[in-house]
């Protein structure tokens, strides 16, 4: 499977080189079977609890709505949960891009005079690329969720949406907290064992000073209502919980389009993604805040409201379905490219299907990386299946192929196609060339092809089959005594 898949992506009309990255994941045995194994054992999870549930297609439809209303009517929702963020006691800042962002939270943090915080897993605060701003300052953020921590220790990078360290064994996790936690902070036993008890309790007892002495809290949101001014952590750890409620200050940075207009809109999505993401029922942890409560939890909130590229994406009205996103992680694990390459190949924050049509559109497409994203697919379509909020991506990816094809211009693949627009516009033309391809495939012997001048790698990685050595138009006259007529 690797040869093809190597190849294949990079011979698509107007599409740029497959990123090297995808070769060298490719060329990782031991990451793959890591990728494989983690992947099938989450989509097992996610099909048992997924059949549970008699009307699933109806509950994937009512979640797609849901979005679809918030995202229709965007900036109304969004006044809505700024006045109720506001009327308990929430300070609502907007941020245009990842910098102003960034500058907001660094204020923030500077005003506390302290010098860590610690976060919950968080996907926009990657994609802002926030800690390395902290980090640029002066202030360390740790990160606190299990799969995070590994990443960050193992100066690594996320490979899954969900499971960022999806990409590590239990035997590398270990060999990574032995050497690196006591360069942070409490060093891991001496006869730390791969077993998954012991990691853990290595991690909970390197966090929980952290925990205990941290005046400032980051976390994102999966989901911010409208009506009432809550917003939503959803978690398996409880270290998401501990980040929410112990600092004195909580800043969370939300994207725009986790807005849903109802808290009945959130019942909805609390039923699509466990199932969705962990396989669960439920979520182990859901926590929830409103602002500031006297005695309980943290006593200053700020919420910082990230456009980013998305009010960009809104306005295309089917690229805007990839704002429907919940951050689940099911079109990952139900990839046939994701479980071979994983989420490094993808060189984007969001891996994977979903971030092969959401990252060309926050971003643009006028990176290398960014134009090669929607080629990486199969087009299979298992994506869409699994989406609990129905997002198309086959579709989107279609769409943004178009358009990187439209951004190339004139490439030796698009003057292949207007030549055979040419030909094949005229019965004559038709005629000549199919002539032309028999005597070909009489002079082959009908053997394939195994290079073909002009069509480089793609001719290089399989053969292409002989012309036949009689056409249609011929094997008519032949048998019926006519001329090739037109």
């Amino acid at each position: 499977m690797t040869q093809p898949l190597q190849q294949t992506s990079a011979t698509f009309v107007g599409m740029p080189k497959f990123p090297e990255a995808a070769r060298k994941e490719l060329a990782n045995a031991q990451q793959r079977k890591n990728l494989r194994h983690a992947t099938h054992t989450i989509r097992t999870k996610r099909g048992n609890v997924v059949r549970e549930v008699d009307e699933w297609e109806a509950l994937r439809v009512a979640g797609a709505e849901a979005k679809d209303e918030a995202l229709t009517h965007l900036g109304d929702y969004l006044e809505q949960l700024e006045a109720s963020l506001t009327a308990n006691g929430a300070v609502v800042h907007w941020a245009r891009d990842a910098e102003e962002a960034n500058r907001i939270v660094l204020d923030i943090v500077r005003s506390k005079e302290v010098d860590e915080v610690v976060k919950v897993k968080s996907m926009v605060t990657q994609e802002i690329e926030l800690n390395e701003a902290l980090e640029a300052a002066g202030i360390n953020a740790w990160e606190t969720d299990l799969a995070e921590l590994i990443v960050q220790l193992g100066h690594d990078r996320p490979s899954h949406i969900l499971v960022p360290a999806i990409h590590r064994n239990r035997s590398e996790i270990r060999e990574i907290f032995l050497r690196e936690m006591g360069q942070v902070g409490r060093p891991a036993p001496a006869d730390l064992t791969d077993d998954p008890p012991r990691l853990a309790e290595a991690a909970r007892l390197h966090l929980r000073e952290k925990f205990l002495r941290a005046k400032v809290g980051i976390s994102g949101a999966n989901f911010a209502v409208a009506d009432t001014g809550t917003l939503v952590v959803v978690e398996s750890e409880g270290n998401g919980r501990m980040c929410l409620t112990l600092p004195e200050t909580l800043i969370s940075v939300v994207g725009i389009e986790k807005v849903l207009p109802t808290w009945e809109d959130l019942g909805t999505m609390l039923q699509l993604l466990p199932r969705s993401s962990t396989g669960e029922r439920m979520n182990p942890y859901t926590t929830m805040w409103t602002g500031v409560h006297d005695g309980d939890g943290p006593q200053e909130v700020h919420v910082v409201l990230l456009d980013n590229g998305r009010s960009h994406v809104l306005a295309d009205r089917l690229g805007r379905q990839a704002l429907r996103c919940i951050r689940c992680s099911a079109c990952l694990n139900v990839c046939p490219v994701y479980e071979r390459t994983g989420g490094h190949a993808y060189g984007s924050v969001y891996p994977g299907p979903i971030g092969a049509v959401l990252n060309p559109q926050l971003r643009g497409t006028s990176s290398a990386i960014d134009k090669s994203l929607p080629y990486a697919s199969s087009l299979c379509g298992a994506c869409f299946d699994a989406c609990p909020v129905r997002i198309n991506i086959p579709e989107l990816l279609v769409e943004l192929r178009g358009k990187v094809v439209e951004e190339a211009g004139r490439t030796p693949e698009s003057a292949a196609m207007k030549a055979a627009a040419w030909v094949l516009s005229d019965p004559r033309r038709l005629g000549a060339a199919q002539r032309a391809a028999t005597t070909a495939g009489r002079l082959t012997g009908g053997k394939p092809l195994r290079s073909v001048p002009g069509l480089g790698a793609w001719s290089n990685a399989r053969d292409v089959p002989s012309p036949p050595k009689e056409s249609f138009r011929q094997w008519w006259a032949r048998e019926r005594g006519k001329g090739e007529g037109r």
